[in-house]
């Protein structure tokens, strides 16, 4: 009888697709509220178009357009002016699940397990019943190929609709049109602004361009030209391997003795080091590594542990770099004080990483509220699961209080700061496939919370040096309002006019003085003069602009000169010791009376406010 239920129970086994599990659990792919669903769609498009213009080496101009159709239905097209994609291979890449270049490719990308925006376009088919629409174009004098198409998910495999050949304006990219059960949000960190946002700080390379649902448009421009550093394909590294592994590797290579297939099938391994692990672990260099069985390939794994091998190579990765991630915050954040900080690269088992930081304090960022954090993984935002990441166990790990900012009851801080962490690595440790979270690995919480301590060391000298500052700002205000009032009574007193006590001011509080005085020529020329003071008690480093709607001559020193619509900015570099003067000289040669009262005001780039008196201090010019 129990045979016969057997035979009946095996009748219903069948197998299921990869389309048909994830048709079943489209959560666990990060679609599973109508706000994360449009967002998840656009970052894997985005993700697609980023990876393959810089591996095309183009500098990325990308388009999201999200239309409102209905109160849960949207419409959402990504289009990016990347290398295109070949005719037959556009069917594939967008309707067949686990399909990829990069999932055996051992280098930092985006994108890793060939799911994302064919997810996109299996929940787009289950909650629209509309085919996903795609144009690409791989070059000027190509024809655009027109798809449109589903996945069947009994099969996992592309089933098209439309197959033909139009026009389009573009001389190379790709443009995806999705119909979905989606809601556009504003006002969230969880937004489609705020993931494009966060792209934009990472991705300082990257033109992006959002149309909202009304019809705004916002573009976060692009802060540099200089694309990333490409990364390099590396093997596998001895230290990364596990058992089941190992043997596929040894039955499928092509490699006749053991030593050739260790040195041609892992990083790091040379003649010497595949002599020294065969030695360790008892095996002929020259046997044939297909007849290597369980218990040998174990002995292998043990001598990868007592033979000394380099750690692998980095160029696999691509880091932002300090300057960038700095570019990136300075671009989309209006702040005081900025620092980053980049650690040399380390490894977890067996795979590269680098984890890069940057913090930002102060301008308009909340006082009162917890700390800001932007988590990135290999450039990517990681919008989710905040609580569930490693990089969020580092940030609490710390004591910020020594740094100067408060952490009532442990935890995340309080303050005006955005804090930046970034994870590039060759193989991420995600917490699950929706790659919202960083697995708890020790060698990356580690590195994390130096380079974290790094910058806050920076911060506390900011705020230290902020503390001092409020004190001559608070002294400055008294002395300007007691010495005027005691300059005019003098005056009156000896019948004089009432000086000007700037440099009086500039003397008691020790600051840098700058003072302009022009003299008109009878032959119509006015002669500038820039006179600077350093009162202070040490040396300083500043430029000196000039904004004049004219050219000038004569300069002394010559100035750099730089157009700014109708007008020049002067720009004059000043080193200048304690107790020394300095002077910029020039002549304008006016064509009216009234361009006299045209001279632009002074204005020092480099220098804090309480420091300077006579002349206005800003960030940057």
């Amino acid at each position: 009888m129990s045979t016969l239920i057997a035979e009946e129970l095996a009748k219903n086994q069948k197998a299921i697709s990869v389309a048909e599990f994830f048709e079943k659990n489209r959560q666990i792919l990060g679609f599973d509220s109508g706000p994360r669903s449009l967002i998840t769609t656009i970052k894997e498009a985005v993700d697609n178009s980023l990876d393959s213009c810089e591996d095309a080496q183009i500098l990325p101009n990308i388009l999201v357009h999200v239309q409102r159709i209905s109160k849960d239905h949207v419409i959402v097209t990504i289009e990016d002016n990347g290398p295109g994609i070949v005719k037959e291979q556009i069917p594939k890449v967008f309707a067949k699940l686990l399909y990829g270049s990069r999932f055996h490719s051992l280098k930092q990308s985006r994108g890793q397990q060939g799911i994302g925006i064919s997810a996109a376009v299996l929940y787009s088919q289950l909650t629209s019943g509309q085919p996903t629409k795609i144009i690409s174009k791989i070059g000027a004098h190509s024809p655009a190929h027109y798809y449109e198409l589903m996945i069947n998910t009994r099969t996992n495999e592309p089933e098209i609709f439309k197959d033909e050949e139009i026009d389009w304006d573009r001389n190379q990219g790709t443009r995806i049109e999705l119909e979905m059960e989606a809601s556009y949000v504003k006002g969230r960190r969880q937004s489609v602004y705020e993931y494009l946002k966060s792209t934009a700080v990472v991705t300082p390379h990257a033109r992006i361009t959002l149309i909202e649902p009304d019809g705004n448009e916002i573009v976060f421009e692009r802060a540099t030209d200089k694309l990333p550093k490409q990364a390099q394909e590396i093997l596998p590294h001895p230290h990364g391997i596990e058992l089941g592994t190992l043997m596929r590797m040894l039955r499928y290579t092509e490699r006749k003795k053991l030593g050739a297939f260790l040195r041609y099938s892992f990083s790091k391994i040379g003649l010497f080091t595949a002599e020294e692990i065969c030695k360790a672990s008892g095996l002929d260099f020259d046997i044939d590594p297909h007849d290597i069985d369980r218990n040998q390939a174990k002995k292998i794994l043990e001598a990868f542990k007592k033979v000394k091998i380099m750690s692998p190579p980095t160029d696999c990765l691509s880091p932002i770099g300090e300057e960038l991630i700095y570019k990136g915050l300075q671009k989309e954040f209006d702040v005081d004080f900025i620092a980053t900080a980049t650690r040399s690269p380390s490894v977890y088992s067996g795979n590269p990483f680098v984890i890069e930081v940057g913090i930002a304090y102060g301008g308009r960022l909340q006082k009162d509220d917890r700390v800001d954090i932007s988590r990135f993984a290999n450039r990517v935002p990681l919008l989710y699961q905040q609580g569930a990441c490693v990089t969020t166990r580092a940030i609490e790990s710390i004591r910020w209080k020594q740094y100067g900012l408060n952490q009532p009851g442990g935890g995340l801080p309080i303050g005006p700061v955005i804090l930046l962490v970034h994870v590039a690595s060759t193989n991420v440790p995600f917490t699950s496939e929706s790659k919202d979270a960083i697995a708890e690995i020790p060698a990356i919480q580690n590195e994390t919370e130096l380079a974290l301590k790094e910058i806050a060391r920076k911060l506390n000298r900011f705020l230290k040096r902020q503390g001092t500052l409020k004190k001559r700002r608070e002294k400055e205000i008294i002395i300007t309002k007691v010495l005027p009032k005691m300059a005019e009574k003098l005056a009156n007193t000896l019948e004089k006019p009432v000086p000007d006590i700037s440099p009086v001011v500039a003397k008691i509080m020790g600051n840098v003085h700058i003072d302009s005085s022009a003299d008109k020529h009878e032959t119509g020329e006015i002669n500038v003069r820039i006179k600077i003071n350093n009162h202070g008690s040490k040396s300083f480093e500043f430029d000196i602009h000039q904004l004049l709607p004219y050219e000038i001559k004569r300069a002394s020193p010559e100035p750099k000169v730089v157009s700014v619509g109708d007008q020049y900015d002067y720009i004059w570099p000043v080193k200048i010791n304690p107790g020394n003067s300095k002077a910029l000289t020039y002549t304008l040669e006016l064509i009216d009376e009234n361009d006299e009262n045209k001279l632009g005001n002074i204005i020092v780039e480099g220098m804090e406010q309480e420091l300077v008196t006579g002349a206005k201090c800003v960030k940057g010019v």
